[in-house]
């Protein structure tokens, strides 16, 4: 908790409190779109349900040294962090269904760690052994 000891921070985070919490709203959002899509899509491709409370925790907000606003943040911070974790690994699974291919190496992108499982970028001789090979009619 950074914040903490920060001089003035009341004052100094005032003016961001609006865009930080107002962001959840968006999340929501967004959280109901890819849910939809995981329930919805998912069994079309064949790929097993994720589940929320695998990369979800909300628990912080129990700790009785915690003020009020510290636990609203935590639950939001709790949800925040793990609903985005939790879309990563859906796109992740959707990745690997749809585009087995890693990116280009390039110095300064880092790879998730489900691109392990992909072919490297540009190994036509891998993507044809994997796929070419056991390709199916598309109707």
């Amino acid at each position: 908790m950074k914040y903490l000891k920060t001089p003035h921070r009341f004052l100094r985070h005032l003016p961001t409190l609006p865009i930080i919490y107002l962001a959840v709203f968006p999340m929501m959002m967004m959280d109901v779109w890819v849910e939809i899509y995981h329930r919805f899509c998912f069994p079309f491709y064949n790929i097993p349900y994720l589940k929320r409370k695998h990369y979800i925790r909300i628990d912080r907000h129990k700790l009785s040294y915690l003020n009020f606003l510290q636990k609203l943040n935590c639950v939001y911070c709790g949800y925040a962090n793990g609903i985005v974790n939790y879309w990563s690994a859906i796109f992740a699974e959707t990745e690997k269904y749809w585009c087995g291919i890693q990116h280009k190496e390039n110095g300064t992108y880092t790879p998730p760690l489900h691109h392990e499982e992909l072919i490297e970028f540009g190994d036509e001789k891998a993507y044809k052994e994997v796929y070419s090979k056991s390709k199916t009619k598309m109707f």
